[in-house]
């Protein structure tokens, strides 16, 4: 370091100390105190101001000027020194700081995905906090593993934007604005933060509302799979080089240069095509970065990080495949892999976990075929770390060593980091505010915990509605001739191997927070045209929610195939049928034909009568299922979208019934094939108080699985037909009343309700429970100590150099 750089540093850290000690003397003397708590202040929706984005400099100084809460404080200290040392590191970061010939840095990444507008530990769904979940839960574990080795760089993997109801209030009900930055990468970039990628969830809400998203998110969020379809040429900056300044293993600074790039799966040409039909197309990864990582090591990185929003799949490659984690991560030239999508675990660190069993895959080190692979589960409930060791040889920086892991959070602990608390008041309280809105009443709870076994209020609810709205649209059309059908899934039915994710409504107040549990997604109504082959093809895909039972084996069997997702298990109402679980899945759960020959669908009908395989049906269903691949979907003669929001349908239909009483009309069940066998599932082990008086349900035991109970399924012949589907009587009042248009953006939203005068709602008010504490306080001297200690340490690595 010359001379003058060393001055330019002494003088700016010297300052920087000098503020930040006036600035925390004044923060204890003048900020009110604050919880951590992401419980809503009952009051009205505040009048929502944007938030322009600036660089992080600029951000962090913003906020500093103008709400004294943010100075350098108890929660917030360990952010400013590293901003501080940061600055340090960069002055004079010239041929100071380049690289020697065998010179070693360890340098960490920290990886978030699939974050889903998991801004703050509380769930929207019941209204409550929780420690399980949330960036700001998240953030611990980040200031955690930062002190452990400061040579950071933080990344996002995408599936940011959307998930929650802070996503939908955020894009649909108080969308964001051209120039105001979204509340997630506001705390994101709080948090220091420096690159991202897009997930599929990302393109849910249109192209218009992602670019406007982009532009402020304050950091790239880079991309090259999806391309121009006219000109071939990358939509998005294709990947970044971020020349970061570390401390070696010696004390010296010296500079790496990442190269950060990232893919989306290509499905999300199916999933969003309303939103992307000729505006995009989307390159196969594994080609995709194949293709960039040797031009990011023309550009000059020395280490390149893939951001996979894409599962670890398996070891056999198929092009345009949605998981290709583990093709990746054996490609030449990539030296990590952050992967996500599956809202998966990996690795296991013991050996024990999933992805064990492919070869090359180091559960213990968390590789896959040498290469340092993470991903960090859902909703911010891990963050994903990993560690490379780098030598300087030859003129280049090399991985000699790594390792990935993750970090769960602690579920134990109320701690929650307070920036991305305070970040997120505006927008949770507006969530708040929105999802406490009645909408209607119902006489019973509403769960979800038996809907893999059993035809199920929860999924019935859904497809009423459908129907109901789909009745009101097709009138005086050509379709309106034909039966109308409808198709829902259970969202939520322990997804994942998680035994919270389960809709679980009380009887009462209904409000839009209990249709958000019903129905997780924004998506939007679709309907399709299919004939009775193509219908039956259609369940006998939703069949592969069961594994194959043997008919002639006393001992317990799994009922329940864990592999298959949920959202596919499809209940189509209107028609009745049954499943004989004892014969083979005829697909597998991408759809493809696994057998033939095999049947498991039987007497299927309609109105009583066996269906002929050429007549034709209306099916309403939703933007994700009419552009999947699904067999019997795929071959609809007609596809089209009706725009509004299927929870708005929900919505609409509740408002009109205004008394739910929930009750599934049994219009399926198995076949007697599995009669006398011992079958088990799982599902949460509270639902044992839910168990009613049929007796095709037997509580047996707590699980070893945290949160879940066993069970066993008992075959009882279905006793009564199908009861009718529960219609308002004047359908469309409830369209009138709440002056709800037909539009998938432009829709207006209930009045916000005053919680604090909502005599209506029976649930809990959160607003005087208090959030986590932020943490362990640090004083201002020690700060102002921390930084003078580094100042000594610059001019004792001097005098050994100069030795």
């Amino acid at each position: 370091m010359s001379k003058s750089s060393l001055q330019k540093t002494v003088a700016l850290l010297s300052a920087a100390a000098l503020a930040a000690t006036v600035n925390a003397v004044q923060a204890d003397e003048n900020t009110p105190a604050v919880t951590a708590n992401p419980a809503p202040v009952e009051s009205s929706a505040a009048e929502t101001k944007p938030t322009t984005a600036a660089s992080p400099t600029e951000a962090t100084a913003t906020k500093e000027s103008t709400d004294p809460s943010s100075a350098i404080s108890p929660e917030n200290a360990s952010g400013n020194t590293d901003a501080l040392m940061a600055m340090a590191r960069n002055v004079g970061a010239t041929e100071d700081t380049k690289p020697v010939e065998g010179q070693t840095v360890d340098v960490r990444i920290l990886a978030t995905t699939d974050l889903h507008t998991n801004l703050v530990n509380y769930d929207y769904y019941q209204d409550k906090p929780v420690e399980t979940l949330g960036l700001a839960k998240t953030a611990v574990l980040i200031e955690k593993a930062k002190k452990e080795n400061p040579n950071v760089l933080l990344v996002d993997n995408g599936d940011t934007i959307q998930g929650t109801p802070l996503g939908t209030y955020k894009a649909i009900v108080d969308p964001v604005e051209k120039g105001e930055q979204h509340p997630m990468y506001a705390a994101l970039q709080a948090l220091g933060f420096e690159a991202g990628t897009l997930g599929n969830h990302e393109f849910n809400y249109g192209l218009d509302y992602l670019n406007r998203v982009i532009e402020t998110a304050g950091m790239p969020l880079v991309n090259a799979n999806v391309l121009d379809p006219a000109t071939g040429k990358f939509i998005y900056q294709p990947y970044k080089i971020i020349e970061k300044t570390f401390t070696d293993t010696q004390g010296r600074l010296t500079t790496v240069k990442i190269g950060v790039t990232g893919i989306v799966p290509p499905q999300i040409l199916n999933w969003d095509k309303a939103n992307l039909e000729g505006k995009v197309v989307v390159r196969d990864s594994v080609e995709a970065i194949r293709d960039i990582i040797p031009e990011m090591r023309k550009a000059g990185a020395d280490i390149t990080l893939v951001l996979s929003h894409s599962g670890i799949g398996d070891d056999k490659y198929e092009k345009g495949e949605e998981n290709e984690g583990y093709q990746i991560a054996s490609l030449p030239g990539v030296d990590a892999v952050v992967t996500g999508h599956s809202h998966a675990e990996f690795p296991s660190g013991n050996g024990t976990g999933f992805y064990e069993k492919y070869p090359g895959v180091d559960g213990v080190n968390g590789k896959i075929n040498g290469t340092p692979v993470t991903m960090a589960g859902k909703y911010g409930d891990h963050l994903g770390v990993i560690d490379l060791k780098l030598n300087y040889t030859d003129g280049k920086w090399k991985v000699t060593d790594s390792k990935g892991s993750i970090r769960k959070v602690d579920t134990k602990s109320n701690v929650a980091d307070q920036r991305v608390v305070d970040i997120a008041k505006e927008s949770h309280q507006g969530t708040i505010n929105y999802v406490r809105q009645q909408v209607g009443t119902t006489t019973a709870p509403i769960t979800s915990y038996f809907a893999l076994v059993k035809d199920d209020p929860s999924v019935q609810i859904v497809n009423n509605a459908q129907l109901w709205y789909a009745k009101q649209e097709l009138a005086g059309t050509p379709e309106a001739n034909l039966p109308i059908l409808s198709a829902a899934a259970p969202f939520k039915a322990g997804t994942r191997g998680d035994a919270t994710a389960y809709t679980d409504i009380p009887a009462g107040p209904i409000a839009i927070k209990n249709v958000a549990d019903l129905y997780l997604y924004d998506n939007v109504t679709a309907i399709l045209k299919v004939n009775g082959a193509q219908l039956k093809e259609w369940l006998e895909m939703s069949a592969g929610q069961f594994n194959t039972i043997d008919p002639n084996n006393s001992q317990p069997q799994n009922l329940v195939n864990t592999d298959y997702r949920t959202y596919n298990f499809d209940v189509i109402d209107g028609v009745t049928y049954e499943f004989d679980i004892t014969q083979p899945n005829k697909y597998d759960r991408e759809g493809k034909l696994a057998n033939p020959n095999a049947s498991r669908v039987r007497n299927l009908k309609y109105q009583g009568k066996e269906i002929d395989p050429n007549q034709e049906f209306i099916v309403v269903t939703n933007n994700y299922r009419s552009n999947g691949n699904f067999p019997g979907v795929r071959e609809a003669s007609l596809n089209r979208l009706l725009n509004l929001e299927n929870r708005q349908a929900i919505i609409n239909y509740i408002l009109a019934v205004k008394n739910i009483n929930p009750s599934a009309d049994q219009n399926w069940h198995f076949a007697d094939t599995i009669k006398g066998l011992d079958l088990r599932f799982l599902t949460a082990d509270k639902a044992k108080n839910l168990i009613g008086t049929d007796g095709d349900i037997v509580y047996l035991a707590a699980s070893a699985q945290e949160g879940f109970g066993e069970y066993k399924f008992v075959y009882i012949a279905p006793k009564t037909e199908p009861v009718p589907i529960e219609q308002p009587s004047s359908p469309t009042t409830a369209v009138e009343a709440a002056n709800l248009q037909h539009s998938r953006v432009d829709f207006p939203v209930l009045t916000a309700v005053d919680p604090s005068t909502n005599k209506q709602a029976s649930h809990r008010q959160a607003g005087t429970e208090s959030l986590p504490a932020t943490g362990e306080k640090t004083s201002s001297l020690g700060l102002l100590g921390l930084v003078m200690t580094g100042l000594a340490g610059i001019f004792a690595f001097k005098k050994r150099e100069r030795q």
